[in-house]
């Protein structure tokens, strides 16, 4: 008897993998009708969900099989479907939701995007401008404001997840002063403050990203007398000094201005000065499908890339930065710990 292996076989997998946007359209339009915060915590027919998400039984049937083939939301013996662990991560409702991350990797810009890059492999640069006559993100704030928002939302569910996982590994015992160097809203600096009463901190990003800061940084929350913000660009100047210099997720735009944050930052720093670069790697971690896929993404609209271990270090060295342990905050992040040279 001839036996089906339950592994697929190459042609099998190459297959599936060529149809790979059909699985994130079907995640897309999951996230965007909101069947996983229709469904509850009983089985629910595809009717009872078509009923409660606005649309036809029978097509919101089948996009629930194609996303059970790959463990988002599972079908029942009796043809109704209850959730798994990675559909409850598109509720809004869910702590770790990845609702807006889902959004934004599958926004209507990637799928102009994606096809052109051959022609990003073959300059090494941004397809961007050609498609849409502008950088990417002018085309975001100028012509995408549905977009712009999402990517917003998306950027701030990651902050807010990865700051508690770094204020948890991060031992700042001993320092009196923290800046984070484009940080953003400001949820690692906030997470940083709440777990350390005495440190004081200040956050410096562009003053369009400032502006909207972490309500427990502005004037009347309650990290707001610890706090200075600085309106600014890392790229330009950075007119900070602290014991330790937090610098997570900015040096993957393009060496230039990787080079340049790390230059200001060292001649920022009083000699000794502790500075934290936290990254997602293309190497070495179990996050490597995504993070080389976001590494692909990144060619695409900014001409960036994500770093390898080596090629970050080798920056940090020709910066000048001493570089030392090499710490991994969870899945998706590493945190190089440098010091600035006495």
């Amino acid at each position: 008897m001839t036996t089906v292996s339950s592994t697929p076989q190459p042609a099998m997998r190459l297959r599936e993998l060529v149809f790979g946007a059909a699985c994130a359209a079907a995640v897309r339009a999951a996230a965007r009708l909101g069947v996983a915060d229709a469904l509850g915590d009983r089985p629910t027919t595809a009717e009872e969900l078509a009923s409660a998400v606005g649309s036809e039984p029978r097509p919101l049937e089948r996009l629930l099989r194609a996303l059970s083939c790959y463990g988002i939301f599972e079908e029942t013996d009796d043809g109704k479907y209850v959730h798994t662990d990675m559909s409850r991560l598109l509720r809004e409702d869910t702590p770790n939701s990845l609702r807006y991350i889902s959004l934004w990797c599958t926004e209507p810009w990637t799928w102009e995007a994606w096809p052109r890059l051959d022609d990003a492999v073959r300059s090494g640069r941004s397809v961007f401008d050609d498609l849409y006559g502008k950088g990417f993100f002018e085309y975001l704030h100028q012509d995408a404001g549905d977009s712009a928002e999402v990517f917003n939302r998306a950027m701030t569910t990651s902050s807010k997840q990865s700051a508690q996982d770094i204020a948890q590994l991060l031992d700042l015992t001993g320092a009196s002063s923290v800046a984070d160097i484009g940080g953003g809203q400001g949820h690692v600096l906030a997470s940083l403050l709440e777990k350390y009463p005495a440190l004081e901190g200040t956050l410096l990003d562009l003053p369009t990203v400032v502006a909207n800061s972490d309500p427990r940084l502005r004037d009347g929350g309650p990290l707001a007398p610890r706090v200075r913000i600085v309106p600014g660009d890392c790229r330009e100047d950075i007119p900070v000094q602290a014991d330790v210099y937090i610098i997570k997720n900015i040096l993957e735009w393009d060496d230039e201005s990787t080079r340049r944050t790390l230059h200001n930052v060292v001649r920022a720093a009083r000699p000794g000065a502790r500075v934290v670069i936290i990254e997602n790697l293309v190497d070495d971690s179990p996050s490597m499908k995504f993070t080389t896929a976001m590494d692909l993404l990144l060619l695409l609209n900014v001409g960036g890339a994500k770093h390898t271990k080596a090629s970050l270090v080798s920056r940090m060295a020709e910066a000048g930065l001493k570089v030392g342990e090499l710490l991994v905050v969870n899945p998706y992040l590493h945190a190089f710990e440098c010091t600035v040279p006495e």
